[in-house]
């Protein structure tokens, strides 16, 4: 009976170590030069290229992994294509004696007859990695060239228009490309004509020191005070002055007789004020005189009549006195009336009311933001508790406690960028369980691969993390794991391996810290085969990973 689950094609991997364990492998599907010729055992019998993960049927022919898998998807009933036997899928196992044989097979260089090396199969990409004769981009931003391996240096540093060169003017390292560019527009150093057409180079930093004593710039003439308003090249306005100097003359000599008649104006009414000031001080002075003969004719007894007439004198005096006081007054009042200062008073008491206004404002608004500050810490707090209860939520809701894990990854590209950058090296699942008191487990995803699969491969591990109920479970983890790639066009062509936990391994130890030392496949798809455009590994930027843990024998508290 035809299996169900590609996981059949599988078998036992030898368990890989995230941190030091290199793998064999090799590109399927490439015209490879074999040092001696390739023996037909080597051979697919579907493909008739060299096997790649070759395994073997029931009638004892071997074939590529994918090889086997086309057959199926053909026929219901696949048959050997050699000898016509119906092929029992139940039947097909991994050939790994043959796998390790075919890896071991010597290979020519692609790069023949320039590079003369020989490797084996299993290391032939990690020699292309090293061939000084294997074509590169080469690694400047935005540079298209390809370059062999031997040349990349001499054309890093010579020949590629995208490298950085210093600036001969500011010495700053600018893109070969761009630096013309970059003299013109950016460099402060750069030497520029004078905008005044002056003849001179000047530096574009010094551009506006100079605008102020270039003889071709236009200025004012120094007599623009005076009522000259013409403008003239700096350089000509020693002519302007000679050629001008009556005009500019007459001009100051106008200006100056207004200023006389001003002052002259000034003088006469200073004049006439002090006048007035010397007739109320000689008033003054009488009107004191005579209120002391008034005062000593009332110290003496004098007669009634010689009082009353001094009397009668001083109200006369006082009246006079009162009369100047009245037209002083009318004076004041003419002069502040000329002068309008009632709406600058008015203007000035109502800033003075706004002012007192602004200032309870601020107190309350001191208040206010006392208050706002209580209540932005409290939000605050709700905020993070909210947070961290929505994350729990999520967490909860979507936990596996079944053994299986079921990995939605989306953004792939972003995230493979991020990876190839070295900023996001790798990503983690959310944790899942083999039961609701079981084993706490995880997986670890390298988008840009780990150990001998980085640049070429997506890593899978798998991760056994600290639980709860640890103490207890049975340690080591013993399980079976299979990881798989699943595939979403619903044909299940997924790509499927399985291996059983090392219980000598601290990997599967009980966990001292948060979680253990990774586990798993660092080679576990190759880039070209996940974003080829005719699988479907990939829809809409999202790949889905699978991990299952074999519940035989596992005893549930």
């Amino acid at each position: 009976m035809a299996c169900d689950e590609p996981a059949a094609l599988s078998g036992i991997f030898t368990r890989q170590n995230s941190a030091s364990t290199n793998s064999l492998d090799f590109e399927p599907n490439t015209d490879y030069k074999f040092v001696e010729s390739l023996e037909e055992r080597y051979k697919c019998a579907y493909c008739h290229l060299v096997l790649h993960n070759p395994h073997q049927t029931g009638c004892g022919h071997r074939f590529c992994q994918q090889c086997i898998l086309a057959l199926r998807e053909l026929n219901a009933v696949p048959t050997c294509p050699v000898d016509k036997e119906t092929i029992k899928m139940h039947e097909v196992f991994k050939d790994n004696c043959c796998k390790r044989e075919v890896l071991n097979l010597h290979v020519f260089c692609k790069n023949f007859p320039d590079c003369n090396s020989k490797v084996i199969l299993g290391r032939y990409q990690e020699h292309l990695q090293q061939c000084l004769f294997q074509s590169m981009q080469c690694t400047n931003d935005g540079c298209p060239d390809q370059i062999l391996r031997k040349d990349l240096k001499e054309h890093l540093s010579q020949h590629c228009k995208f490298r950085e060169e210093m600036c001969q003017y500011c010495n700053t390292y600018v893109v070969l490309i761009n630096i013309k560019n970059h003299e013109k527009n950016d460099c402060p150093d750069y030497p520029v004509p004078c905008l005044q057409n002056c003849s001179q180079i000047i530096l574009k930093k010094e551009i506006e020191k100079h605008h102020a004593v270039c003889p071709e710039a236009e200025v004012d003439c120094p007599y623009k005070q005076y009522g000259c308003h013409v403008k003239v090249k700096r350089g000509k306005l020693a002519e302007h002055e000679n050629s001008a100097l009556r005009e500019h003359m007459l001009q100051i000599l106008d200006k100056n007789s207004r200023l006389e008649e001003q002052i002259s104006d000034l003088y006469k009414s200073l004049e006439c004020k002090e006048i007035k000031i010397q007739q109320l001080a000689d008033a003054i002075k009488k009107c004191e005189k005579e209120f002391r003969q008034y005062t000593q004719l009332f110290g003496n007894n004098s007669s009634l009549m010689v009082s009353s007439q001094a009397l009668a004198s001083h109200l006369d005096k006082s009246a006079r006195l009162e009369s100047q006081v009245k037209q002083l007054i009318q004076m004041a009042n003419q002069q502040q009336s000329k002068l309008d200062l009632r709406p600058l008073f008015d203007t000035i008491e109502n800033v003075k009311q706004k002012i007192a206004l602004m200032e309870t404002y601020d107190q309350r608004l001191v208040v206010l933001e006392d208050q706002s500050s209580k209540h932005d810490l409290q939000i605050n707090i709700h905020k993070a508790q909210l947070n961290k209860n929505e994350e729990r939520f999520k967490l909860l809701e979507g936990t596996c406690y079944n053994g299986k894990l079921i990995w939605k990854i989306t953004d792939y590209k972003m995230k493979k960028k991020e990876a190839v950058e070295g900023r996001v090296l790798s990503i983690a699942s959310q944790p899942f369980y083999t039961s609701r008191c079981g084993y706490r487990l995880c997986a670890r995803a390298y988008l840009n691969g780990d150990g001998s699969g980085k640049g070429t491969h997506i890593s899978l591990y798998f991760v056994v993390m600290r639980g709860e109920f640890d103490s207890l479970l049975l340690w080591p983890f013993k399980q079976k794991v299979t990881l798989m790639l699943l595939d979403q066009s619903g044909k299940k062509n997924h790509i499927v391996e399985v291996f059983r936990a090392d219980p000598n391994s601290s990997s599967f130890k009980r966990p001292d810290g948060e979680m253990n030392i990774a586990s798993g496949c660092p080679r576990f798809v190759p880039h070209s085969v996940l974003e080829n455009t005719k699988n479907t590994y990939i829809r809409d930027d999202t790949l889905f990973l699978k991990v299952v843990v074999d519940l035989t024998d596992l005893e549930e508290l």
